[in-house]
């Protein structure tokens, strides 16, 4: 199950979101062991597996020589909101007790993650990709499709800049619209299989245990994938602000999907559309925002968003054993002072 972490567990704060991307010292952060010292001049790549022809060994300069992409791309842990989901329900669920601030948005440069396997000559009777971190738990499969897709990355810079080792230095994956989890950070070894995978991280974690998750294949549950739609507002949590005209702002997310639109509503009044500014793209969340003529007292926010899929966002989320994936909509408390 989820561990508690390594101590080197920090969250986002949603109130303190300037633009698009979240900056490198306010990205969140999920280590499941101490980060790992890494000498890049030693430090190796290694493509291997059954669903190879011939294993090939990068070093980091070599990927650095092949030709580069850049992608911006939300990363959200599926544990996020997992406290929220708790006081839903009234209990607490063993793992890192996030708020809402484990998800964030860099721009990744580096190297398709299609252009790194091809010299290695995918076998036909290629499967699963499974990336490896040199931190110890850190590996997750893939499906051939999802690993060959234009924007499933070798990230080595985020935010133009070269990866921090918080965040995977020298080299980490980045999996477009799937759980956290599956972004490996420090890569040293990408497994490409001709069986499919199971490993701790798809049979025993990141998994949905519990009633309607029945178990699938070596998994407990349903191994978790791709991240539901869900919303953010950029307030603190309560919320305290001047009466009077307010610009109200937020963002949502989808997973692999876009989001189509956002409403809110305030206390019993009607649910309203907000404005989505762009860029409004796949796999990232958007920005929105709404005007609210903010009078004295208590008041709770609701928000809720809907995807071009038509997937939207629930009023409550069944059960599951290790408190993943909660999107419902949430009551956001705000208090409005009375005029001095």
């Amino acid at each position: 199950m989820d561990d508690p972490g390594s101590g080197l567990d920090y969250e986002t704060r949603p109130d303190r979101l300037p633009g698009l991307l979240t900056p490198l010292d306010r990205f969140f952060i999920r280590n499941h062991a101490p980060t790992p010292t890494i000498d890049v001049s030693s430090w190796r790549l290694r493509i291997d597996g059954e669903g190879v022809r011939a294993p090939v060994t990068y070093t980091y300069r070599d990927l650095w020589d092949l030709p580069l992409t850049s992608v911006v791309r939300t990363i959200e842990c599926a544990g996020n909101r997992r406290a929220q989901f708790g006081r839903a329900i009234g209990r607490t669920f063993e793992g890192t007790q996030w708020g809402r601030g484990a998800i964030g948005t860099a721009e990744w440069t580096g190297v398709r993650l299609r252009d790194v396997l091809s010299p290695a000559g995918i076998g036909p009777n290629a499967r699963q990709v499974m990336p490896r971190g040199l931190d110890g738990p850190g590996r997750r499969p893939m499906p051939l499709v999802k690993a060959l897709a234009d924007d499933t990355v070798l990230a080595l810079a985020m935010n133009g800049e070269v990866l921090p080792p918080d965040h995977g230095y020298p080299a980490r994956v980045v999996v477009s619209g799937w759980l956290g989890a599956a972004s490996i950070k420090w890569v040293g070894r990408i497994e490409v299989s001709d069986k499919d995978l199971s490993v701790p991280w798809n049979t025993d974690d990141y998994v949905l245990i519990g009633p309607g998750y029945p178990p699938t294949g070596e998994s407990a549950g349903v191994p978790i994938n791709e991240i539901p739609v869900d919303s953010l507002v950029e307030l603190p949590w309560p919320a305290r602000l001047r009466p009077g005209r307010q610009v109200i702002r937020g963002r949502a997310y989808a997973g692999d999907a876009r989001i189509d639109q956002v409403t809110c509503r305030v206390d019993d009044g009607p649910w309203q559309h907000a404005l989505l500014l762009p860029p409004v793209e796949r796999a990232t969340w958007a920005r929105w925002q709404f005007s609210w003529d903010a009078v004295p007292g208590e008041h709770e926010l609701r928000v809720r968003a809907t995807d071009h899929r038509g997937r939207t966002q629930p009023d409550a989320v069944p059960w599951n054993e290790l408190g993943y994936l909660y999107n419902a909509v949430q009551a956001h408390p705000i208090h409005v002072d009375s005029p001095a």
